[in-house]
């Protein structure tokens, strides 16, 4: 399977807001006890995708937050953040065509947890 053909089955990068709240609760309430279960995730593999979508917008840096997503897997969601007067990044959100009124937030994953999407013959692994 190719890079493409392997990223192109994980559908949009985007998810909502809404969604990644709760994945992000998920993971907040389930990384103890993945930990004890051998389950931990050391790296993520992200989409090139994921990266341009989230530098497309009008923003100063990126934050990853820690999830679960629907599937059980840990992942990372990424959203972007502006510099604000005091010296804070804050998180900004887009709809999934820019700053638009009224449409609904997104944030961006695609992520894929390491293992098992690791190279195993990585020193670092």
């Amino acid at each position: 399977m190719s890079k493409e053909e392997n990223f192109e089955k994980l559908g949009s990068v985007e998810v909502s807001l809404s969604v990644a709240e709760t994945w992000t609760a998920n993971y907040r309430k389930a990384s103890a006890e993945q930990d004890e279960l051998g389950k931990k995730t050391g790296a993520y593999l992200i989409p090139l995708a994921t990266l341009k979508s989230v530098l497309a917008n009008p923003i100063d840096a990126v934050r990853a937050y820690k999830a679960i997503n629907a599937a059980g897997e840990q992942v990372l969601v990424f959203v972007g953040t502006k510099l604000d007067e005091k010296g804070i990044y804050r998180d900004v959100f887009f709809s999934g065509e820019g700053a638009v009124e009224n449409a609904e937030s997104v944030v961006y994953d695609a992520t894929r947890p390491c293992p098992p999407y690791g190279d195993p013959t990585s020193p670092l692994v």
